[in-house]
Parts: structure tokens; sequence; C-alpha cells
């Protein structure tokens, strides 16, 4: 039995304006991809000999996301754990084989980070049945990316002995990231590989070495799971346990110490998309080398990366550029330099600004809503309430809201009135007035909701009922 695990909890800071901590890369679905980076992690799975329903560990504010993107692939019966707060792929590793082990005989956990592009589906699955007879002799086996290049960006992998009944090595040693120098060493030499980050073990062969090797975070992940709260859809890690855990990486609590490690070399068009420069890499280009999206113009423009979301975007006479636009924001970068955009969301969330951790649209468990304007006094927004679904019943103290209909009939609750709200129609919501919006039909309704006061915030809502566990 194979059960991937799949980690989903990163913010993706480097791919920033498109990555938000609130909707980070692995749920975004990029230009000329199908779907999301999450999406395709568990679709390139299909086909794989008694694969298993996933257990994805995620962050608790990327829940709804996290589920709407299951729903669309039907696969609504994956176990989701919900991180409080981010402690690396170690601890998380670790609740994912206590929860495997609840209802299984110690099944081999595939563990894939929720943000990598592998563009040969069919050599990757290959890869991991020559990778499951070393995970069945109690190794730990992790996936080691044949390089194309010197990169600097990545860690490396030293291989040491090849095993004799196998396509696999001992592991010599993990290395940080090189130099330049270094990495043209390491390529020249043929006995490194770059760290994908992705493993292949059994739940209790993991557990035991990390107990051996970091007992500290094995005695806390123990007691947080002993203390997980399961829901409907989402078992959650209880926070006061899990925040005191030490936050550390599978390489450095375990891979790195023990003697078990071993590493099967992949060769899959991989890519981690850990910045601008790599999605450059990944898309189809232009014969001046150019990988455009959105409304564009270029001219005398070479090997760019330049993408519009909500308007025309013009660039003239510059090469080894990004351009990223979207709609409250637009990033300009030489390529060389994608990586030092995370600095810039470092100053974004120093002075407290939402566009690191939001966009306009923003999406809920009952649909989404974009901000159309915003000045002081009024904010003015569209939102789509998803067929059967409903807002919480709430109030709010500091704003009073008027909803126009746009599109569908929405069944509106105000204090203890209760109406249906046609298209073209309007209704007054005052301030401290319990009130919610409920489709019950089978297609999307559409609001305009213009917001009136002097704080227009999210948190200036308070929720009496709600059927996603807001309360």
């Amino acid at each position: 039995m194979l059960i991937p695990v799949i980690l989903a909890g990163g913010v993706g800071s480097r791919l920033w304006p498109a990555s938000r901590s609130l909707q980070p890369k692995q749920f975004i679905d990029f230009p000329n991809m199908q779907g999301s980076l999450f999406q395709n992690t568990l679709s390139r799975l299909e086909g794989v000999p008694d694969v298993e329903n996933p257990i994805v560990v995620c962050n608790s504010d990327h829940r709804f996301l996290v589920a709407e993107q299951l729903r669309q692939l039907g696969k609504e019966h994956c176990k989701l754990l919900l991180e409080p707060v981010g402690r690396n792929t170690a601890p998380a590793v670790a609740l994912a084989a206590l929860c495997a082990l609840q209802d299984n005989a110690d099944p081999l956990l595939l563990v894939l980070p929720a943000d990598h592009v592998i563009n040969d589906q069919a050599a990757f699955q290959q890869v991991i049945d020559q990778a499951l007879q070393f995970a069945r002799q109690e190794k730990l086996v992790t996936f080691g990316i044949v390089p194309s290049a010197p990169e600097t960006g990545y860690g490396y992998i030293e291989r040491g002995a090849e095993l004799a009944d196998g396509n696999g090595y001992c592991v010599e040693q993990f290395v940080e990231k090189p130099n330049q120098e270094t990495a043209q060493a390491y390529l020249d030499s043929g006995n490194y590989f770059w760290n994908s980050g992705m493993f292949l073990f059994s739940a209790s062969t993991y557990l035991a070495e990390l107990k051996r090797h970091a007992a500290d975070i094995f005695d806390s992940c123990q007691q947080a799971y002993a203390s997980l709260e399961s829901g409907e859809e989402f078992q959650r890690i209880p926070e006061p346990i899990f925040a005191s855990c030490r936050s550390d990486s599978i390489d450095y609590a375990v891979m790195e110490k023990t003697a078990s490690a071993v590493v099967v070399p992949l060769e899959a068009g991989w890519n981690d998309l850990g910045a601008w420069d790599a999605m450059w890499e990944v898309q189809a280009k232009d014969e001046q080398g150019n990988a455009l999206s959105g409304d564009v113009l270029t001219f005398d423009v070479e090997d760019s990366y330049i993408q519009s979301q909500s308007r025309l975007v013009a660039v003239a006479g510059v090469r080894d550029v990004v351009v990223v636009e979207t709609a409250d924001a637009v990033l300009v970068t030489h390529r060389s330099q994608a990586q030092s955009v995370k600095h810039l969301v470092k100053q974004l969330q120093d002075h407290e600004r939402e566009e690191s951790t939001l966009h306009r649209l923003v999406y809920r468990p009952w649909g989404s809503y974009e901000s159309l304007s915003s000045r002081p006094g009024y904010q003015v927004k569209h939102l789509v309430i998803n067929a059967g679904a409903s807002i919480s019943l709430q109030l709010h103290h500091k704003r009073a809201e008027h909803w126009i209909g746009l599109k569908g009939v929405a069944l509106v609750t105000c204090d203890n009135k209760e109406f249906e709200l046609q298209p073209n129609e309007s209704t007054y919501i005052p301030v401290g007035s319990k009130h919610r919006l409920t489709n019950t039909s089978n297609q999307p309704v559409e609001i305009i909701e213009v917001q009136m006061g002097e704080y227009l915030g999210e948190d200036d809502i308070v929720r009496f009922e709600d059927r996603y566990d807001r309360v």
C-alpha cells in the first residue's frame, strides 16, 4: 500500500505578486498549465499501482482552497491535516505518518511537495516503482534530480556506493547550496544530484529514525496527534502543542544523520518553481526567447518573462527581465535577481501591506469576492456565492452594507426578516443587523456589495452561525 503525503503548506514569497500568503503558488493556475501545481501533483499519481487516497498537510488558512481544489478533481475523500503554524517538513511528515498508521498496517509513504513541475509523468512513475524495493527494505529513499546545469539555488546530494539490487545509491552526504565554482565541480564530477525534497519510506521506519535522531520533534508530534481535533472534513492539529515543536526539515532532522538513506536518480523534467526565472524556464517561448501571457505588447525584448493579468502591459528595449502585473501590483526585476523578490515581500509585511497577503479576488468557502473600488468611507465588492452555499450569519459593528442583485436569486436574512433578492433589486443592511446571503439554487449568484463606514476591515465580522466551522 502506497499513501502519498502532499506537503502543501508553503507560502511561495519569491513568486509574488502572483503568490500571496493566503493564496500561495501551489494553489494558483499559472499560464499554460492545466490546473494548479497542487492539482498537478495529485494528477501525476494516477496510474501508480496500489496508491491510496493522499494525506494532505496544509496551513489552516488554506483549508477551503485545498478542499475546493480536491473537489474539482473528485478527490474529496483525502485526509486533510491542518497546521496552525508552519514547523517545516520533519514535523509535518511525522504527523502524516501517525495518521497513516492509525488505519493501516505500516504503509509506504510517498512524500511530495505540492509546488513542483514534473513534465515526464511516465518517467516519474517508473522511478517510483524502482524506489519501492528500497523502501520495503526499511530504507529512507530520496529522489535526486540529475543536474543539467551548475545550479546554485539548490542543495545537492553526493552519491556513494551503488546498490547491488537496483537503480540506487547510498547517500554519501547532503551539501548546502554551493557557489558557482563548486556547483560546476559537482556537475563535472557526475557524482551529485539536486536535492528534490521528495521521499519514499515506510511510516514506521521514518518515525523510528525521527525518534532516534530528533526525539524532541517525535515527542511533540506524538502529543499533538494524540490531541488532534477531528471534524467532518478536516483534522486540526492543536496549536498550543504544535507551536512548541522545533522547526526542522527532513534533511536536517533525519536524512543527514541516518545510516539508511538511499538516493534514486530522477530525470523527468523536474522544476521546483522557486522563483520567476524558473517559471521562465518551464514556459513556451517565442523566437526572441520571451515567455508572454495575457495582454502584452513587446518591441526589441529578448529572453524575458512578461505576465499580464488585468490590463495591457507594454515593454520595449530590454533583455532578461521579469514583469508580472496583477490588479493591485506590478513587479519588475532582472531575471538574475528573481530570488530577491522575497526581500520585497518582507518590506510589504513590515509595513503591514495587504498586497503581501491578499489579491483583490479572494476565495472563500462559499465562493469569492473581488474588491472593485476602495476609498475612505466606502468600498465596493463583487460577490459570487456558489450553488447551495451561504455566507455566515453575521453582523458588523462599524459598517453598513447595500446589496444589489446582478445574477441569480439570493435569499436574504436581515434580523427577523427573510426575503428574496432578484437581479436589479437592492436592499440595505444597517450597522449592527444580523444578516446572511444564501444561494438555494444550482447556479452561482452574483451580488454587488457597497460597504459604508469609517472602518471596513475584514476583522469587523461577528459570526453567529457558519456551516464552514468559522464561528
